[in-house]
């Protein structure tokens, strides 16, 4: 039973099962600007390992429904619909005012919203401990939003999903089956979003600081993150629907591997929000911390010092 992800066609029942289940790893490990970004900022944002997993797990597994609601929907021959030209990005517009939104709601995590997007200004205010109750009723009110960004990012229809509705569906025997194809494809892709999500909330502590500043430093690089990913997919699906000529255009790789075949618009709006601008902005606000932490220890180390000679 040969595998071929590339281009598979009249596949049994077994073979296109383990394809889909395949599809779905190679779409989670692959950059694509319905996962990647979304995956980031919230996992950034909870600034753990435990919450980074959560967050991955949420968007996953949303996406995970809305993909096994797809491939029923194709099995019962309504795949064109989804697949209507244009709709890749038009979805753009509503999943960056997701990220808009998602990018407020963790701005409320700090009890004065001033992120400062170019420059920096006094952040006393960021040293208050994170068990402060305004903080923890904002992280519950965020804790939806990446279970939300899944299921409507899922609609998104790229090569993956033209492979799973009008392909792995169609192979199945009978309507009872028609959703599985897209279940285990959102299954794979969960498996690697979860475990990314707990490597991003990893990242996030992995500074050296203290707990306050750890949630300082997560807090404004999964705030600007949203903020600038969600107006960037905003611009880019009316850019696409405006102009879709010149958004579709990109450079062919030669790589038969999905999202990595074709770098076009996808691949930089995945790869330019979370390199870009989220670890960027982590790299930066991290070593920034150290430097202001740094100074405020040598300040008190001399205070210290000069008392004691007093």
């Amino acid at each position: 039973m040969g595998i071929n992800l590339w281009d598979p066609a009249h596949l049994d029942l077994g073979a296109a099962l383990i394809t889909a289940l395949l599809l779905g790893v190679v779409h989670g490990i692959t950059p694509d600007e319905h996962t990647w970004p979304i995956t980031f900022s919230y996992a950034v944002g909870g600034y753990s390992t435990r919450a980074g997993l959560r967050a991955g797990l949420l968007f996953s597994l949303s996406f995970t429904v809305q993909r096994a609601l797809g491939s029923e929907l194709a099995w019962l021959g309504l795949a064109h619909w989804m697949g209507m030209k244009g709709l890749d990005y038009a979805l753009y517009v509503p999943v960056g005012l997701l990220m808009l939104i998602g990018g407020a709601l963790m701005a409320r995590q700090r009890r004065a919203v001033h992120v400062h997007f170019l420059g920096h200004c006094d952040e006393a205010d960021l040293m208050r401990p994170a068990a402060d109750p305004r903080g923890a009723r904002a992280r519950r009110m965020a804790a939806w939003m990446p279970a939300v960004h899944g299921f409507v990012a899922g609609w998104g229809f790229g090569a993956f999903a033209l492979i799973v509705y009008t392909t792995l569906a169609p192979a199945m025997p009978s309507a009872w089956w028609g959703w599985v194809p897209g279940a285990l494809f959102g299954l794979g892709t969960a498996l690697v979003q979860a475990a990314a999500g707990a490597l991003f909330g990893r990242m996030a502590t992995r500074g050296k600081l203290s707990p306050d500043a750890i949630r300082a430093v997560a807090l404004i690089t999964a705030t600007r993150t949203l903020i600038w990913g969600g107006a960037a997919y905003a611009v880019a699906g009316v850019f696409g629907l405006l102009l879709p000529r010149m958004a579709e255009f990109g450079i062919a790789t030669g790589l038969h591997v999905h999202n990595l075949a074709f770098l076009g618009l996808p691949f930089v709006l995945a790869v330019g929000v979370v390199l870009g601008v989220g670890v960027t902005t982590l790299i930066t606000e991290t070593r920034r911390w150290r430097r202001r932490l740094g100074s405020i220890a040598a300040h008190s180390a001399a205070a210290s010092i000069a008392s004691t000679d007093g």
